[in-house]
């Protein structure tokens, strides 16, 4: 996978505007938790969606600030491991834990 890191509100509103024509994928990942780490090796083994989706990756542990702001922003209650969904602008799914799934995603791109 292409991680596009976030680590600032800047790079939090280029995805917001780069929503606009491709939807982008954020997922939200604590280093320290043996289930993000499951659910981010799950989802990096099956990859196969370079094409239509970006993905971008935030380490919670080191950005919380903007943990919270992707949780103000899109409305969305802060889980960890966290994947998202975005479409112009507006988060159009999201969901915690082990039901982070390629293949659900795939069903909302």
């Amino acid at each position: 996978m292409n991680w596009q890191n976030i680590e600032n509100s800047s790079d939090l509103a280029a995805i917001k505007e780069q929503s606009k024509t491709k939807k982008q994928l954020i997922f939200k990942h604590s280093t320290r938790c043996s289930i993000s780490s499951m659910a981010l090796s799950r989802l990096e083994r099956s990859w196969n969606l370079e094409d239509r989706l970006t993905p971008h990756f935030l380490d919670l542990l080191s950005f919380r600030t903007i943990s919270n702001q992707i949780a103000e922003d899109f409305q969305v209650e802060h889980a960890s491991p966290q994947v998202l969904i975005i479409e112009n602008e507006k988060c159009i799914y999201h969901n915690s834990h082990n039901a982070i799934s390629i293949d659900v995603i795939q069903d909302f791109i």
